[in-house]
């Protein structure tokens, strides 16, 4: 006799959740996060209430500090670091810049065909170029006077931890924000500087293997 209703999910949270959970880390709004994943806001709402419900969190900024990862997902499957607070902590070389633009496809249009730049590639309204080995991402929004410095890293949670315990804020934990073609996926992670201006981490990760 087969059961009705949604398939059993071998994961704390559901894809659903996991997504959303994932744009509340970014620090999306819930109507940005129901844009991008072209849902209603209120199915937002219920997956972060869920959320919140299930992880015994008290509000969406415990939710965005919450350092869970998917079950199966790329960066839980690699090999896990341990990062000495006590030792040289070396961050790797810039990886990103972000810039904010009022329209990402005409800034795509003029990125590519003015200046040149070879295009990555876009989703929703986000779109990235390659600088000399410096990543590039333009997002639609209102335009700020500060550019966001994103670092490479080897280990993102191992790393994002040994921040904190060095007297950095942790912003936003290790969270999943697109998974490539070949099955790798890009990572980020953001802590504070002593302004209390955010600095990103990131990390792609190969595919798993499971």
């Amino acid at each position: 006799m087969r059961r009705r209703g949604r398939p059993p999910v071998e994961d704390l949270l559901t894809p659903a959740e996991w997504r959303v959970t994932d744009g509340v880390r970014h620090g999306l709004s819930n109507p940005q996060i129901a844009a991008r994943r072209g849902v209603g806001v209120d199915a937002v709402k219920y997956h972060v209430s869920n959320t919140l419900q299930k992880l015994g969190l008290a509000d969406r900024r415990a939710l965005q500090l919450w350092a869970g990862l998917p079950r199966g997902c790329a960066l839980s499957s690699s090999q896990p670091g341990e990062c000495d607070v006590d030792a040289e902590l070396k961050l790797g070389p810039i990886g990103q810049i972000a810039r904010t633009v009022s329209d990402t496809a005409a800034a795509e249009r003029w990125y590519r065909e003015v200046l040149g730049l070879p295009h990555l590639f876009t989703f929703g309204t986000l779109a990235f170029f390659d600088c000399g080995g410096v990543r590039l991402m333009l997002s639609q929004g209102e335009a700020g006077a500060e550019s966001l410095i994103y670092f490479r890293v080897s280990d993102l949670p191992a790393c994002w931890k040994a921040l904190q315990e060095r007297g950095a804020k942790g912003v936003s934990a290790p969270h999943r924000i697109h998974q490539h073609a070949d099955g790798s996926e890009e990572w980020m992670a953001f802590i504070e500087d002593n302004d209390g201006r955010p600095i990103g981490l990131m990390s792609r990760v190969a595919a798993s293997a499971a």
